[in-house]
């Protein structure tokens, strides 16, 4: 299989809900999903406000279907403060270890590293992935066109039920959307192949409470 990095000239799918998908043709994402206990909802709300005007305050209309391409045409000033005040952040709120942290269980962590690869070769090709504590960050190549959020949907339904079947529970475990995006160069692919290898490191994760696995 053949994929592609982002292309700003290409046909691009975008759907929106609280965070906006961003959807190529046999393309190269990065993505990630967390524990519906993973954030505190008064720090989420917070920081989606934060971000809401942080957003209108630079011309951007936060509720805009593709206010991401504008962000885009930002200076690289701006778009760098949006990442390091914004993704960055999110990210550190993930690795801060809210909420039960199951998946610090090696044979609940088995249940999502065996759902990734099961498919392996024919609906996605792995780069990487890490199983955390609260959340996962999946690098892959995702064929075809509109493929991503059933894939995601998938992983997610199958672990969730597994998951809730082993600790004997019932409800809501992964929170209902994923953050994806879309790889714009092969060195972007690096980077996020070292941020998922890093990432146990940057959590101050002991040995035995994460799974990572790499290409």
């Amino acid at each position: 299989m053949e994929f592609r990095f982002f292309d700003p000239a290409a046909e691009t799918d975008i759907t929106q809900g609280r965070l906006p998908h961003w959807e190529q043709f046999s393309a190269y994402y990065f993505i990630t999903w967390r524990t519906a206990d993973s954030i505190p909802q008064k720090v989420l709300d917070a920081w989606h406000g934060e971000r809401a005007d942080w957003l209108r305050i630079h011309g951007i209309p936060p509720e805009a279907e593709d206010w991401q391409r504008e962000l885009e045409m930002l200076p690289r000033e701006q778009h760098a403060e949006f990442y390091r005040r914004f993704t960055s952040r999110w990210h550190d709120l993930l690795d801060e270890g809210h909420g039960d942290c199951v998946l610090r269980r090696a044979d609940l962590r088995q249940i999502v590293e065996d759902s990734l690869l099961h498919f392996e070769g024919t609906r996605h090709v792995l780069e990487a992935f890490v199983v955390m504590p609260n959340h996962v960050h999946v690098l892959a190549g995702i064929p075809g066109r509109g493929e991503l959020k059933a894939l995601c949907r998938s992983w997610k339904h199958f672990t969730a039920r597994q998951i809730n079947a082993a600790l004997r529970s019932e409800g809501q475990f992964w929170q209902w959307e994923s953050f994806d995006h879309l790889v714009r160069s092969p060195a972007s692919l690096e980077k996020f192949r070292e941020y998922i290898l890093k990432n146990p490191a940057k959590a101050l994760l002991r040995e035995g409470a994460f799974t990572v696995w790499s290409k």
